[in-house]
């Protein structure tokens, strides 16, 4: 099969094999290029296959040869449908893990659930005996609760009235204003269910249930603050609310944890090109700009280079200092006073003309379609490939 990428707006429908295994190695070189970490030993990390989730995986494997289980819901290759980024992803990892004789096996099904729960549980005793660092990376728009089936919506929106922003139409360059309307109390109540910090605590309350959380355990949830242009549709919207139930969830596992020599946090990000983030209004425009700002400063990380950072300068490697809220920041450098100022002037001015002089649109785009294995150099996307590849661990 001759492998394209195919999208509509946010969404890519077709990854490409060849592409994604591409995009893992030079992730997994710059980690192998940077001095080890004495960190983790066995790692679950839930939301494994993409962004944030990927990295931690391979910044647990390389940098400090942890044997790692990875969780996420992705879909194989069927007749003339490829298989999604994710699943190329895990299989290419996978695959260089065990090259260097890593442990490494992934569980492929609804994270939500008691019974994918219990089936890492089970795949942990039988293989590691306990983790010591759990990583929780899901980012999902629905969530079916365990317990009461109901099925969660999340949705991006302001709270108490309406929002009206720039925007960028990342493949076309056009900037135009958009206007969202607000969430009402049950969007939001939906949003804090699908994105807050319920199930990451579910995930903490099995595994130390069944005893396969080790003495001094970590755990960390991923987040998102953003800059005050965002904070109408973010901090401050329906989102924002999930992100509060995060934090508070947070601070009551590491109570819990504390009295077993461990700790939780949520460690706050910086900006990135995901699925996630492009279908967000404002915030494509937004990464743009910052894009061209911290590359001029030589400060501009993708996912990997930040989460080795996250574990060899504050979780393993130094003080593990936080914000007044006990969160991490490794948002740090785009939080910058002199980034951040720069971008409210630029973004005074954005438009449709001048958006190619003023922002990295083009790395924003190239960026979006890396995401499925696609804008690499060294890959012959007229070649013909054979879109059916297997997760050793999962097709044994």
């Amino acid at each position: 099969m001759i492998i394209q990428p195919k999208f509509r707006g946010f969404i890519c429908t077709t990854a490409h094999p060849e592409g994604c295994a591409t995009h893992v190695r030079e992730q997994i070189n710059y980690v192998k290029n940077q001095p080890s970490i004495q960190g983790p030993r066995n790692v679950l990390v839930i939301g494994a296959s993409t962004g944030y989730g990927l990295a931690s995986r391979i910044s647990a494997a390389f940098a400090a040869k942890a044997a790692t289980v990875g969780v996420f819901f992705e879909k194989p290759a069927s007749g003339k449908r490829t298989a999604t980024a994710g699943w190329y992803n895990t299989a290419a990892f996978e695959e260089e893990a065990h090259r260097e004789g890593l442990y490494a096996k992934s569980i492929n099904g609804d994270a939500f659930s008691n019974e994918l729960k219990q089936e890492t549980i089970h795949l942990i005793k039988q293989d590691l005996g306990q983790v010591d660092l759990v990583i929780y990376s899901l980012a999902s728009p629905k969530r079916k609760h365990p317990v009461t089936g109901e099925v969660f919506s999340s949705v991006l929106k302001p709270i108490g009235e309406s929002y009206t922003n720039k925007t960028v139409d990342f493949h076309t360059g056009t900037v135009s204003e958009v206007s969202i309307e607000p969430a009402n109390e049950d969007e939001i109540r939906q949003t804090v269910a699908v994105m807050g910090g319920e199930d990451w605590e579910m995930w903490i309350d099995a595994l130390d249930k069944a005893g396969v959380l080790a003495e001094g355990a970590t755990t960390l949830a991923y987040s998102y603050l953003g800059p005050s242009l965002t904070w109408p549709i973010y901090r401050d919207g329906s989102i924002g609310k999930a992100k509060i139930d995060l934090d508070a969830t947070s601070h009551r596992l590491d109570r819990r944890l504390k009295e077993q020599g461990g700790r939780a946090y949520v460690s706050v990000n910086k900006a990135v090109v995901t699925q996630s983030s492009s279908a967000i209004p404002v915030v494509p425009l937004y990464i743009s700009i910052l894009f061209k700002l911290m590359k001029e400063q030589g400060t501009h990380e993708g996912c990997t280079e930040q989460i080795y950072r996250l574990l060899a300068e504050r979780l393993y490697g130094g003080e593990a200092t936080v914000d007044e809220e006990g969160r991490l920041r490794i948002d740090d450098l785009e939080m910058k006073p002199e980034i951040q100022d720069a971008v409210t002037r630029l973004w005074s001015d954005v438009k449709t003309e001048n958006i190619k002089d003023i922002s990295d649109l083009k790395s924003y785009r190239e960026e979006f379609f890396r995401l499925f294995g696609f804008e690499f150099e060294g890959v012959d996307y007229g070649a013909d490939v054979d879109p059916e590849v297997k997760i050793p661990s999962i097709n044994e």
